[in-house]
């Protein structure tokens, strides 16, 4: 283990020390674009549908969603109650007590609340916490800027079809957290290491699969360490920084970046209990400042929501619709709403895997609110702020994009981004309003470099082992590479990590499909006892 950590540090060194050199950009541009570019054609490799070309991985991804819709009987959205009661801790005394019939028992047969303590009972953090450690990774630029380009690009139709994507990706982060539990294992210190490598390896080598489970294994940890330094960090200070830059007019984002690295390190040195503290106020307060300022902007411009509506649910079926009638809208809402959410990703189901519970089920429940969040209520509250300013002030026609899917705005003739145009439809409501915007920027942005420093340092120390070094290793590194990201534009590293996040899809989806009988099972043992607790 520590030939190959030493090794790795060995190959990134070129990289930290391109960092003290003021041509950075220009340098690792132009060593890295060439092998970017060959990784993210693979994962992103596209066929045509109805003229648009579409990513496989999304295919995988939407087709695995709707599978395991079916095989579960729709319960994404059979057990949402249940999964909200759970998330609020009503069945913590379910979660965290034995049914054994005790000694003495007068009413033997599984009373939860007659029954002891369980000493089995493992876990770092509450169901509520790991949920918002989960949320924090996933609710962030995309839901902001993503959806305003997919809602310019598929028109207001798109809509349907991010909220339809939203309800099946609930089904496949239920199937994720509950294998994450399962397979989860608790170190000699009591903390948990849990998500794709241990189920993928564990959960394989119980169906006579050990080779397949190692190798899938291997190749996640691999791809998960890579995404979080750059999709999960690097990315997410840079858009940050400018958003920051923007408001403030500064000309540099490295103080922005030192600043930022500082209150990361504070957090992640504390691991996923510390993270879990945080994330449980910041991802509340986050949603509820966005999908607030998106009502008070939606009620403001009420006398046209009929209008809006009207045009979203037509735009969703109409024959003549943008991009290849009704197929081209379903694919853009669903490529949008597929890269938001992240199920089928398997990133969750580190954070999930440190919960306390007996039940693997339970958490796999709770984990199923994540995709309803994320994108049917974020990503469409940014939806119909778009559609409804659209609508009232004619700011851009639907599809009129330049080469760099930068929407083209009417009368000013500007190509702004997604970040941008969502700013200019806050700002049409009420002046200055997109200062809250950015506040939702770069909290979005700080609370999804938590969560997946967390799942990056999962698999740096499955590759490397469990050592304190290898802990603050990673931890130092990954810090580095928030001011390298905030003070840089590295494109293809940022586009290589991307690519490094979704190749996380293939391995987990197999492991997936071929699991599925066991979180059948598991659902079956928690439910029942929760109904064996109201006996």
């Amino acid at each position: 283990m520590k030939s190959k950590f030493l090794s790795f540090l060995l190959l990134i060194a070129p990289i930290i020390s391109y960092s003290q050199e003021m041509t950075i950009d220009e340098k690792i541009e132009a060593r890295f674009k060439p092998f970017a570019d060959w990784v993210s054609s693979i994962v992103f490799y596209p066929i045509s549908i109805v003229g648009i070309d579409v990513p496989i991985v999304i295919i995988i991804l939407l087709l695995g969603a709707l599978f395991f819709t079916l095989y579960f009987n729709f319960a994404n959205i059979r057990l949402f109650g249940v999964a909200i009661k759970a998330a609020k801790g009503k069945y913590d005394d379910v979660d965290h007590h034995s049914v054994d019939v005790v000694a003495g028992d007068s009413t033997p047969g599984g009373d939860v609340f007659e029954s002891v303590q369980s000493e089995g009972v493992v876990g770092e953090v509450t169901h509520f916490q790991a949920l918002t450690a989960a949320l924090s990774a996933t609710v962030g630029l995309g839901n902001i800027a993503g959806v305003a380009v997919a809602i310019a690009i598929g028109g207001p139709g798109a809509t349907i079809w991010m909220i339809l994507a939203g309800f099946l990706g609930m089904s496949t982060k239920l199937v994720e957290a509950t294998l994450g539990v399962k397979y989860r294992e608790v170190g000699e210190d009591g903390k948990i290491y849990g998500g794709p490598m241990y189920y993928l390896r564990k959960g394989l080598k119980e169906k006579n699969l050990t080779g397949l489970g190692k190798v899938l294994a291997f190749l996640y940890a691999i791809f998960v360490v890579g995404g979080s330094f750059g999709g999960g960090n690097m990315f997410q200070s840079n858009q940050a920084a400018a958003q920051f830059k923007l408001l403030f007019g500064l000309d540099s984002g490295f103080i922005f970046g030192v600043l930022m690295a500082i209150l990361v390190g504070v957090v992640i040195i504390g691991g996923i209990k510390r993270i879990g503290r945080v994330t449980e106020k910041i991802v509340p307060f986050m949603g509820i400042m966005f999908v607030g300022a998106s009502l008070v902007i939606i009620f403001m411009n009420i006398d046209v929501i009929p209008a809006a509506l009207v045009q979203i649910w037509e735009g969703a079926f109409a024959s003549n619709s943008i991009m290849g009638g009704v197929i081209g809208v379903m694919i853009v809402g669903f490529q949008r709403a597929a890269f938001s959410n992240e199920a089928g990703v398997g990133s969750a189901s580190i954070a999930h895997a440190a919960v306390k519970t007996k039940f693997p089920a339970s958490e796999g429940i709770v984990a199923s609110i994540g995709p309803f969040v994320d994108t049917v209520v974020i990503c469409t509250m940014t939806a119909l702020v778009i559609v409804v300013t659209n609508l009232k002030s004619n700011l851009f026609e639907y599809s009129n994009l330049d080469a760099s899917n930068n929407v083209i705005m009417n009368g000013t003739g500007e190509h702004l981004g997604g970040v941008d145009l969502t700013s200019i439809a806050f700002d049409s409501a009420i002046p200055n309003f997109s200062i809250l915007l950015t506040i939702a920027v770069i909290l979005f942005a700080f609370s999804t470099m938590l969560s997946w420093s967390y799942y990056g340092i999962q698999g740096w120390k499955y590759l490397f082992g469990k050592s304190k070094i290898v802990d603050i290793s990673y931890k130092a590194l990954f810090l580095i590479f928030v001011v390298i990201g905030a003070s840089s534009s590295l494109g293809s590293v940022i586009e290589f990590s991307d690519a490094m996040i979704f190749a996380m899809v293939f391995p987990n989806i197999i492991g997936l499909l071929l699991l599925a009988p066991k979180v059948k099972v598991e659902m079956s043992k928690y439910l029942s006892a929760i109904k064996s607790s109201k006996e």
